[in-house]
């Protein structure tokens, strides 16, 4: 059992209505790696760092099996870095500052010693590294999925759609999948999306959710209410490295599985969101993680008699 995760490995600034940090640790495969890594391991990460990221984080990443052989270290350039401030609400937030630095230069390579994963998780990266990332591969992973972002709808749709063409199970939020599909019903955008390449559609929905798109099938999964919501970057990210190292652990890649996944993935999202960046994922343990799907589960678990 191997999952490969693709992504960045990066510092966030970030400010909410409940606090903020000055520079922590984050980005799509950080999220990813620590999610999944509860499921399955080696998860095998691919991506590219600075002179400035912390050895020590380098080392809680091992300890936890995350094998770094694809992670490219550049000694005289800056990691990347993003900061943000979120609305009060939560769901909206505004980009301060972007810088790539190592970013730029990002054009990784598959080590021989990842060639046998059976999954993969593309994360938000350019389409143009995501099918670099699949055709370096010399046995096609049993289940690749991807997330992607508006910016790229906007400037590289001719390599997102052929990417789409090359990959199982897409990972996107709503307002994503509205300007995909140029559809506003969520499910007449999983319709057009389909038709797109991908054989499953993950609508992320943030507080309210998730659904998953197959065919003619629909499954919805609800957030977990929570008292506190301190920081939801990298909540997605989180989401989809659960969802993958459940559907790792399992080796089935049924749509019945992959509803089981996604309420592992939600629970999984529900820890990242309590603490800013990974550091509430540092602290969980497999009888946290149980406990909070029983949670999910009881929360939409009912009987119902017409007698």
């Amino acid at each position: 059992m191997s999952l490969i995760s693709v992504g960045t490995m990066a510092f966030d600034a970030i400010e909410t209505p409940f606090g903020k940090t000055d520079k922590i640790v984050g980005g799509s495969a950080i999220y990813v790696a620590y999610s999944a890594a509860n499921f399955v391991t080696p998860v095998q990460q691919i991506s590219i760092v600075g002179y400035d990221f912390p050895t020590e984080e380098m080392e809680e990443l091992k300890s936890r099996g995350v094998m770094l052989d694809g992670v490219e270290i550049v000694p005289n350039k800056k990691s990347f870095f993003w900061s943000g401030r979120y609305h009060m609400d939560m769901n909206g937030r505004n980009t301060l500052v972007t810088d790539l630095n190592v970013l730029e230069d990002f054009n990784p390579k598959v080590p021989e010693a990842f060639q046998n994963a059976e999954f993969l998780m593309l994360g938000n990266v350019s389409p143009h590294i995501q099918i670099s990332i699949i055709e370096q591969m010399k046995v096609r992973p049993k289940l690749i999925a991807m997330d992607t972002m508006n910016l790229w709808m906007d400037i590289a749709m001719p390599d997102l759609e052929r990417l789409l063409k090359m990959v199982d199970v897409l990972i996107i939020n709503d307002s994503e999948a509205r300007q995909l599909s140029a559809q506003f019903s969520l499910v007449k955008a999983a319709k057009e999306i389909l038709k797109m390449g991908p054989k499953y559609l993950i609508v992320k929905k943030g507080e309210h959710g998730a659904l998953l798109f197959h065919k003619n099938e629909v499954f919805y999964a609800p957030a977990l209410p929570l008292e506190d919501v301190f920081d939801p970057t990298g909540a997605g990210d989180t989401f989809a490295g659960g969802f993958m190292g459940h559907i790792a652990k399992t080796k089935d890649i049924s749509f019945e599985n992959m509803k089981t996944a996604i309420i592992v993935g939600s629970a999984m999202a529900s820890f990242c969101v309590e603490k800013f960046g990974p550091t509430r994922l540092k602290e969980v343990n497999k009888e946290d993680i149980e406990e909070r799907i029983k949670e999910f589960v009881q929360l939409v678990s009912f009987e119902i008699s017409f007698e």
